[in-house]
């Protein structure tokens, strides 16, 4: 309490004042658990909950369920964390620390099984990520050895028509439904393209070989009919991507443009695409590392081969995900090399995904307007 002197207008007399500090602030800082509280607490329903399952273990004579052991801990942690932080910190806090607590635990729940498949691949594909397995292909090939050249040469050849045929509709058809769709017809070619965006992968494949079958007759098999089925799951992929960055481009450049009498069509091709088009990039990659992987569509349009074939337009080709199937789902003798060159074979495909989706990153970033002077 604080006590000053101060004097009125009309005269000299000095009137008292005074002065309470503001409570407000110690009421809302409260007690706090120290920063320690909360990892001892996890550490001890760690440890009760192993000692629990550990002594269920010896009784039933059956292993320790790790698993089982953790989720329990965590429960375990939750409760008696929150307990403590309502009698503490009071009940606001308390559920700030018990959501938190769900949200990491989802968050580590959900890396569980990324992180397994990660070391699993990389543990089994190690094995054959030699020389010969890039640089030489199945042909004569009955047993140990062999290669996946083939496959990685189908797999550039046809992603890369896939993405020459994907890449200009997609990008047309974003262009036309921000900058010139109106009414009905952008609204259907809206509807459609949300459509295409969900439909399974298989029944691309059977489009794009029934197709193909119409005028080529049935049984066939190219690589060309492959491209055309991974071209209609990236086209919808290329379309949102290509569209939500282009509505992010201001009006503001647009208006500023069409006043010093640039026609439409040139804005477009000079303003709007240039400040758009590390976003357009990035959708175009992640549309390409979408359906890489892509193994239905392929087993039936583009089959599979053991030999080398460089043309499109003639014969069966292999691709990466139809190589591990047939890999894993063909086992000769021995049976441990075709697992291996499956193994492999998935650990290329992971690695090749990787790269895409980081090389989008990288050209985002290179590509991305310079706001500096």
């Amino acid at each position: 309490m604080l006590q000053t002197n101060e004097r009125t207008n009309k005269g000299d007399t000095p009137v008292s004042i005074t002065v309470r500090p503001s409570t407000a602030g110690s009421a809302l800082a409260g007690n706090r658990l120290s920063k320690r509280t909360p990892w001892l607490v996890l550490g001890g329903s760690l440890l009760v909950s192993f000692v629990l399952f550990g002594l269920i273990a010896a009784a039933s004579g059956s292993e320790l369920s790790v698993v089982g052991a953790v989720i329990v801990g965590a429960l375990l942690y939750l409760l008696v964390i929150s307990i403590m932080s309502t009698m503490v910190e009071g009940s606001r806090q308390a559920m700030d620390r018990f959501v938190t607590g769900l949200v990491t635990g989802a968050f580590l729940l959900a890396m569980v099984p990324l992180i397994s498949v990660g070391i699993t691949v990389v543990a089994n594909g190690m094995a054959r990520f030699d020389a010969e397995f890039f640089n030489s292909s199945m042909r004569n090939v009955t047993g140990e050895g062999g290669g996946a050249l083939h496959a990685m040469v189908g797999t550039l050849l046809i992603t890369l028509a896939a993405t020459i045929i994907s890449v200009p509709l997609g990008l047309m058809t974003s262009i036309y439904l921000v900058e010139y769709g109106r009414g009905k017809l952008a609204k259907t070619i809206t509807f459609l393209v949300d459509v295409m965006t969900g439909i399974p992968s298989i029944v691309a494949g059977l489009f794009a070989y029934a197709v193909f079958a119409v005028f080529l007759g049935p049984g066939v098999r190219m690589g060309i009919v492959g491209a055309v089925a991974l071209s209609v799951l990236m086209i919808p992929v290329v379309v949102r991507s290509s569209e939500e960055m282009l509505r992010l481009v201001p009006n503001d450049l647009r208006e500023a443009s069409y006043a010093l009498g640039v026609p439409k069509w040139r804005t477009i091709t000079k303003i709007v695409l240039p400040t758009s088009i590390a976003g357009i990039t990035t959708g175009i990659m992640l549309a390409i590392a979408r359906v890489i992987g892509e193994t239905a569509p392929l087993l039936i349009t583009a089959g599979f081969t053991a030999t080398m074939n460089y043309n499109l337009f003639q014969d069966r080709m292999q691709s990466l995900p139809v190589y591990v199937y047939t890999q894993f789902a063909n086992q000769g003798n021995p049976a441990f090399a075709f697992l291996e060159r499956s193994w492999a074979a998935a650990l290329l495909l992971i690695v090749i995904v990787m790269v895409l989706n980081l090389l989008a990153r990288l050209i985002a970033r290179w590509f991305a307007p310079k706001t500096g002077r």
